[in-house]
Order: C-alpha cells, then structure tokens, then sequence
C-alpha cells in the first residue's frame, strides 16, 4: 500500500495506525531520510535517497510475506511509478492511497501546529506546502478526504482494503 499526498494531510497518523492493526509494515520516509541526514554520509538534498532506501526495505520485507505502508509524499508519477514497479516484480498487490485535507484552514493548522516525535525532524512551512509541486492521482484505488473524514474512518477503511487484498491473493 502506497500513502500519497501533501505533508500535512494525515498520512503518518492514519498510516501508523493502519499498520498497527494489521501487523504490516510502517515504511515512514521522513524516518529514513532523518536516519540519513544524521549519518553524515548524505547532504541536505537527498533527492530520491530516502525513496531508494524505503523500497529496498520494501523489496525485502515484501519477499519475506510482509504487508508494506509506504508514508511518502509521493508527488509526481515517477515517484508512484517506482512503487508500482516493486509491487509488481515482487508479486505483491498494490493498493493505491492519495489522501487529501479540503479543508484549507484545517490543514495549515495541522502543518503550523503538529509535533512529531522524530528528533532531527524538520517539516516545511505552510508555503512550502502551498509552493511544493504535486500531480494529483488520477489512478488511485482509494481516495480520502481528511477535512472530511475522521482518523479512525480512514484507519477502518484501509485496514479493510489491506485484509481484502490478502484474500485476493
């Protein structure tokens, strides 16, 4: 399962606790490229870095039987693509996920106010958010808006698409 959308639309709470309930595998982005940056092997670009790393552990943990989340923003084709290409060279079903938030006062405050228990982390601003490029998902299986529709909705709702896409195969 792939989570896409803008920093600040819900996407790591609803992911974490979607893997919490199903036992899959929580692959957060912004986790890995902190991890990178503290190393001192990377710049502040890290480019696709943090991507290639997560679909490496992706990859593994895919081979092994285990359900993936990937948490990223996602925000081009090229970056969707990648995940779609590991999901089919594994084997593995693939659920598309593009998250938004409607409501704009909403989702500055979520991005002005939020806490994240990453030391090191450092998230953009609410124009950086506004000014980040980003081309909706057109193909997505499932879509959800977070102005709209609460955590544990969401949750629910994506832990069920995760169950039935074991079933399926």
């Amino acid at each position: 399962m792939s989570l896409t959308g803008l920093p600040g639309v819900g996407k790591s709470t609803i992911a974490k606790r979607v893997a919490k309930d199903t036992g899959a595998l929580w692959l957060w982005i912004d986790q890995i490229e902190v991890a990178m940056k503290a190393s001192h092997m990377v710049t502040d670009d890290l480019a696709d870095a943090g991507y290639a790393a997560a679909q490496a552990v992706a990859r593994g943990a895919l081979r092994q039987g285990f359900d993936v989340i990937a948490d990223c923003v996602n925000p081009i084709m090229l970056t969707r693509a990648a995940w779609r290409a590991l999901a089919d060279d594994t084997g593995a079903r693939f659920i598309t996920v593009e998250l938004k938030c409607s409501d704009q006062d909403a989702h500055r405050r979520r991005i002005e106010t939020r806490q994240i228990d990453l030391p090191g982390w450092v998230g953009p601003d609410w124009q950086a958010v506004q000014d980040r490029t980003y081309e909706p998902m057109l193909d997505a299986d499932v879509r959800l808006d977070t102005g709209l529709t609460s955590v544990e909705a969401a949750v629910e709702r994506l832990s069920r698409a995760l169950e039935a896409a074991k079933q399926e195969t």
